[in-house]
């Protein structure tokens, strides 16, 4: 078996249909570095298709800049609405199709865990998790969205969860090994 590296680029994603946070980091042993965080606005746009487009868009361009070795992203919550969890299951749909056709390995995480993970409560709000990554992190600026410390937030769950890249469990490394793995789903 094929030894893990000892660095590796973990990119987090808090999908949305208005903005869509992401944060990037850096793996080092069991040190982790801020590489960037930063959000894609949709809430000008309309038609919810092209909200999609320029979800699938954003994010290649972001994989093709930052070259991630696993995209980490918060899986939709459960909520009264149901038309909010389509449009939220849509918009993670998406950037995991994204991830899977540059063949990068997709894990998800519900909200809660990532709370959990990052501030010890599952219960915490955004600002609670965003001030705990300003000290994880060292990072003075708050954000103007704190969709980007979200989205950084599922990057840094990941990787305490010392998840490996070998494509155990949920994460697939692309198409392929997610077909190999889900033959009866595919026609």
């Amino acid at each position: 078996m094929l030894a893990e590296k000892k660095e590796r680029v973990i990119m987090g994603i808090d999908p949305g249909t208005a903005v869509m946070g992401y944060g990037v980091i850096l793996e080092k042993g069991s040190k982790i570095e801020l590489i960037t965080m930063g959000i894609v606005r949709m809430d000008h746009l309309d038609d919810h298709f092209l909200k999609l487009q320029r979800i699938f868009e954003k994010t290649i361009v972001l994989l093709e800049e930052y070259k991630p070795d696993v995209l980490a992203i918060e899986a939709p919550f459960y909520g009264k609405n149901i038309q909010v969890m389509l449009k939220l299951g849509r918009a993670q749909g998406i950037a995991m199709a994204a991830a899977l056709s540059k063949n990068i390995m997709v894990t998800e995480y519900a909200p809660r865990k990532i709370k959990q993970s990052i501030t010890g409560n599952g219960s915490a709000g955004k600002e609670q998790v965003a001030a705990m990554l300003q000290r994880l992190l060292n990072f003075k600026e708050t954000p103007e969205f704190l969709d980007a410390t979200d989205g950084l937030a599922v990057a840094v769950c990941h990787s305490f969860q010392r998840v490996s890249t070998t494509g155990k469990g949920k994460s697939y490394s692309g198409w392929e090994s997610f077909v190999q793995d889900n033959k009866k789903r595919v026609r």
